[in-house]
């Protein structure tokens, strides 16, 4: 909507880049919002096998796997199971293999019946395994080699997280701790801790290896840096902290590449960090800490979706913001880390920009705001008179003629005010200060100290 549109008055601007009353723009070098795809998959469907493809090891598994539970889909269920089936049988996971078996219930044929034959061998095979690791730890233990002793618990962890006894993987990742002889030692543990961490759920442990990691004597390397600020992002994420998830994506650096999507692919730090930075920053900070970060803005060209709408948002385009927010909910809503998070995160963004588009009018049209935030008056009357309500806009509401006035504080009565108040506290400290003289001059304090 132009700055001249009934029922509003414009006041004095200081960006110039906020569109009159925040209306929608339309940019001929965009493309329209319902023609994007989310960072995993289609906004009408997702593409499980591109979404995969973004994974490797356990997490991909993971992922499929809270998708088959939570897309309500039958066709895209059995896709997921499918595939993680295929995945499972590629490792030595029985548990989780007869898990997903019971899942599948038939549904998918025979080739995805229990293969009892796999099962028996994969047990007996692991068992041999796991025999002959824990007698070559006792070995090094005897021996009192540090550096035998260290790869001992590794090879041990490492057999228990490929058969998804992540519990004991962890305590014996920890356990290397003691025979770490140098800095990449004591990276490589933290890193194998916060990557079971992260699968345990346990981002309390996430974020204290996090600490211990980055306190290593030597400074890390530039991937394993951008691994640990990934890492210390989700925990933050998981907290709900998302103005501290959103700096610790924010400063991931290119070198992550695809050296961790066994816990994040880069699509996600772009969705993870743009999703947070929109619901925790102001103006300011995301113009500076997210538009312009070039390394940044790496990673939100391999999902354009989540790099538009943070251009809408800041050009003050709500409409098409939250279209593209909209076309992006269903996938992100079955993604393992944000799903809990969706709703907090949308109705955060969705209120910054409800504040932000009042923000510059000294009245605005109720019916004009609410077709550029695609609601209806009254209910968008409620969403106003709860953020009036915190607070967090200085406005009344013209009910009957559907108006949003801005309430501005009288400056000048304020400025009076705060100057009589230091005239009555500047009184105080002087008549503090006299009486103070007059007892020194007379010597009380001095007689007194003397009775004493």
């Amino acid at each position: 909507m132009d700055g001249g549109d009934e029922g509003v008055v414009v006041a004095p601007m200081g960006d110039e880049s906020m569109c009159s009353n925040g209306g929608a723009v339309d940019d001929p070098r965009r493309p329209p919002a319902s023609s994007g795809k989310a960072a995993a998959g289609g906004g009408e469907q997702m593409d499980l096998e591109a979404y995969v493809a973004l994974y490797t090891g356990r997490t991909r598994v993971s992922r499929l796997l809270f998708i088959a539970e939570r897309c309500g889909n039958e066709g895209m269920q059995l896709e997921a199971l499918r595939m993680a089936h295929d995945e499972i049988k590629k490792g030595e996971d029985s548990h989780l293999y007869r898990e997903v078996i019971a899942k599948i219930g038939g549904r998918l044929g025979p080739l995805y019946a229990l293969d009892q034959t796999w099962v028996d061998m994969v047990d007996r095979r692991a068992e041999a395994r796991k025999e002959k690791l824990e007698n070559e730890l006792n070995s090094y233990k005897t021996n009192l080699i540090k550096e035998s002793i260290r790869m001992g618990f590794n090879d041990l962890a490492d057999f228990f997280y490929a058969h998804g006894q992540l519990g004991d993987a962890f305590k014996n990742f920890v356990r290397t701790r003691d025979y770490c002889t140098s800095s990449k030692h004591i990276s490589q543990m933290c890193l194998n801790v916060i990557l079971v961490g992260i699968e345990l759920g346990q981002f309390m442990h996430v974020s204290n290896y996090v600490s211990k990691a980055e306190q290593a004597p030597e400074q890390v390397d530039p991937v394993t840096h951008s691994k640990l600020r990934c890492a210390a992002g989700l925990a933050y994420l998981e907290t709900k902290k998302y103005k501290l998830a959103a700096r610790k994506f924010l400063e991931t650096g290119p070198e992550l590449g695809n050296n961790y999507t066994d816990v994040i692919a880069q699509q996600d730090v772009a969705t993870y960090g743009g999703l947070c930075a929109l619901a925790s920053f102001d103006r300011t900070e995301l113009k500076n800490k997210v538009i312009d970060n070039i390394n940044f803005r790496n990673f939100l060209e391999l999902v354009p979706e989540v790099r538009e709408l943070i251009n809408d948002f800041y050009a003050s385009r709500y409409a098409s913001c939250l279209e593209y927010l909209e076309n992006l909910k269903p996938n992100l809503l079955l993604d393992i880390h944000l799903h809990d998070h969706v709703e907090t995160l949308y109705t955060d963004i969705r209120h910054k920009a409800i504040i932000q588009y009042t923000h510059p009018f000294i009245s605005v049209d109720l019916h004009t705001m609410a077709g550029a935030f695609k609601t209806s008056v009254a209910g968008l009357e409620k969403e106003l008179e709860a953020l009036i309500t915190d607070d967090k806009i200085q406005a009344r509401i013209d009910s009957h003629n559907k108006i949003l006035y801005a309430r501005h504080a009288d400056q000048r009565n304020a400025t009076f005010q705060r100057v009589l108040q230091t005239g009555v506290e500047f009184e105080r400290d002087v008549r503090a200060m006299l009486m103070r003289a007059n007892l020194i001059k007379q010597e009380s304090i001095l007689r007194a100290a003397r009775k004493l």
